[in-house]
């Protein structure tokens, strides 16, 4: 194959196509306005999963998210799953052993004593190993989740004036 068969087809044209910045600006509407079309997939009220999403984002535990928001831990946890953040309470081989459950190639029992978790926190598991996040959701709550410009190991690094 030689230069010639690689280009057969490229045109050149005279001027690019302006494609410019697609940019969606939802600061009008509040959190759980934004969350409201996800009201029937949500395991709380779309007021409850604003109030989580406030608490996770200010680095409350999933739990005290719960709590704030006056529902139980596991729904807080359920909540922020759907929403895109990872809180998963296993590791990368705790979730393939759950896995594997789930897909029947292991009883539930041997799952539970290989990952050493107890009911509720392996019901929880198998909740995120099973459920999707909703993407439309996620980008609902985008920018509510994430922290300001700042890095959270910038603590650690060295400064250039400390090198010198």
């Amino acid at each position: 194959m030689g230069l010639s068969d690689i280009a057969a087809g490229i045109e050149v044209t005279e001027r690019q196509r302006e494609r410019g910045v697609a940019a969606v600006d939802d600061t009008h509407a509040s959190l759980s306005e934004r969350l409201e079309p996800f009201a029937d997939r949500l395991p709380c009220s779309p007021d409850d999963a604003a109030t989580i999403v406030d608490a996770y984002a200010s680095g409350r535990a999933v739990d005290a998210c719960g709590h704030v928001a006056k529902v139980p831990p596991v729904t807080a946890a359920k909540t922020l799953h759907l929403l895109g953040e990872q809180v998963s309470p296993l590791g990368p081989r705790g979730r393939d052993i759950v896995q594997d459950w789930l897909d029947g190639r292991l009883g539930r029992s041997d799952a539970m004593t290989l990952v050493g978790l107890g009911e509720r926190t392996f019901a929880l598991a198998a909740y995120v190993e099973s459920t999707e996040p909703l993407p439309e959701a996620r980008d609902a709550v985008e920018g509510s989740l994430s922290t300001a410009d700042e890095d959270p190991l910038g603590e650690a690094r060295s400064d250039i004036g400390e090198l010198l």
